[in-house]
């Protein structure tokens, strides 16, 4: 849908998703527990959780009731020690999907890093102290399909 007289900005990401929470410093500590990230920032009301080129801002101040269907997924490296950290917390997935509720009802699906077509710029994963890493057989055909495969 372009129309010629009226050029639009072109949507290329996300740059961080914001989540209300109800205590910072316990927020920190549960995403602590399961995910392995660098604080970027923390002021009084906001904490950031650093993704490289992108970031989770923690805001004070959830007053909403817990998601049911809202959500984001979260990109990880290893999605098999997220359940390891899940099963020594206590945590059960709320789906099939592996969605999680914090303690706020924020909803959030682990996604494994390998098996989806986000693709993380080796610079950025260098600069966040982790090597390369792969993607599955399909999610490399996807990107191929879109023809933004990584050349070989």
């Amino acid at each position: 849908m372009n129309n010629d007289s009226e050029k639009k900005a072109r949507a290329l990401g996300i740059n961080h998703v914001v989540l209300e929470v109800g205590d910072l410093d316990a927020a920190l500590e549960f995403y602590g527990a399961i995910f392995d990230f660098t604080l970027r920032g923390k002021s009084a009301h906001n904490a950031f959780i650093d993704l490289g080129d992108q970031f989770i801002q923690l805001s004070l101040g959830r007053t909403q009731a817990p998601d049911t269907k809202r959500h984001f997924g979260f990109v990880v490296d290893d999605r098999e020690a997220v359940k390891r950290a899940m099963a020594r917390l206590g945590i059960e997935s709320v789906n099939e999907r592996m969605n999680i509720l914090d303690p706020w009802g924020n909803r959030i699906e682990v996604v494994p890093y390998d098996d989806v077509q986000f693709t993380k710029a080796d610079h950025i994963l260098k600069g966040m102290g982790v090597g390369a890493l792969e993607k599955t057989a399909d999610a490399i055909d996807e990107l191929k399909k879109k023809g933004m495969a990584r050349e070989e």
